[in-house]
């Protein structure tokens, strides 16, 4: 694999992490009195919400390490 793709994906998947955890936690600490609520949807509520915190992360992590790469 060329190194930049490889560098790409590592860089994504730190961030992917980072951000997923940083999601579960804000989920975790109920911060709005929405997220409370019982409803059957409550499971696809928290994984978007998760997946969303997860994938912006992920970019901005990804574009940091690229501007920040001295190679």
């Amino acid at each position: 694999m060329p190194q930049l793709i490889s560098f790409m994906i590592i860089r994504l998947l730190i961030g992917f992490v980072i951000g997923g955890l940083t999601g579960l936690c804000v989920w975790a600490n109920g911060f709005s009195e929405a997220f409370t609520a019982e409803s059957p949807d409550r499971w696809v509520e928290q994984g978007l919400f998760i997946y969303f915190f997860a994938s912006t992360i992920a970019i901005g992590y990804l574009a940091t390490a690229l501007f920040q790469d001295d190679a």
